[in-house]
Order: C-alpha cells, then sequence, then structure tokens
C-alpha cells in the first residue's frame, strides 16, 4: 500500500500538493506468502516523464526527500507487513512521478519483476494558494 499525504494512492489517481509543503509518504509491504522475505532494500526515486519515452531522474534542484529514499527491510514474517516513512518536499511546480523499487539487500541482482517495482505514484505539485 502506498500513501501520500495521507490518501491512498494506485496507478490512476494524481495526488496534488502545494510547493513548499512537505508531503507525507507511507508505504507498507505486506507478507502474503507462508515464508518469511527479506532483507530488502526499498528505493523511492523521483522522476519527470517527458511523454515521448524519456524519464528525467535528475531531479535535484526541483525536489528534496526529507530523512532519506532508502530504507533498510530486514525480515518480514508470514501475514506480517512493515511500514516506512518518508517525505518530499517540492521545490517547483510540475508533474512528478514515485518509482518505488524493492531490491534483494547486498546484491545488485534486482528481483523478478513481480516483486521488483509498485506502479508509479503521480504527483502534481501546484503553486501555494495565497
Amino acid at each position: 500500500d502506498i500513501l501520500v499525504d495521507g490518501k491512498v494512492c494506485d496507478c490512476d489517481v494524481v495526488v496534488t500538493c502545494q510547493v513548499g509543503d512537505p508531503v507525507p509518504l507511507q508505504v507498507k509491504l505486506t507478507n502474503w506468502s507462508k515464508h518469511s522475505v527479506g532483507p530488502f532494500a526499498l528505493t523511492m526515486m523521483p522522476y519527470q516523464d517527458y511523454q515521448n519515452g524519456v524519464h528525467n531522474y535528475e531531479l535535484q534542484d526541483a525536489i528534496t526527500f526529507v530523512g532519506s529514499n532508502t530504507f533498510h527491510i530486514d525480515t518480514v514474517k508470514p501475514a506480517k507487513d512493515s511500514v516506512y516513512f518518508g517525505a518530499l518536499l517540492f521545490l517547483y511546480t510540475g508533474d512528478f512521478y514515485l518509482n518505488i523499487k524493492f531490491r534483494e539487500d547486498n546484491s545488485s541482482r534486482e528481483l523478478p519483476l513481480s516483486w521488483l517495482c509498485l506502479p508509479s505514484v503521480h504527483i502534481r505539485a501546484t503553486e501555494p494558494v495565497a
């Protein structure tokens, strides 16, 4: 489950926030298998989609994380979950996306696609209301 600013997100929803206000993020990983899983590294990567096949990940002047964008997940037991909190701060207006990926910790090999990525979250940063 992914929550942005307290709202559950799916790939069809655009979350709107204001430039300059921290936007709380929450990612909950639930283990539905019969075995413990982990360790993993959870990484959140913001990008802009130029709608021509190009994704711009060089956004250090437009977005900053409050805290870390990578979290270590040790082990998640069967039928249990693990929740991670962070926040984004948008410095400019625009449409941004957030990739959320899980990787095996201490390994460069990515997990199979069924485990690798959650759907991208679409966030629209707007001017602050005066």
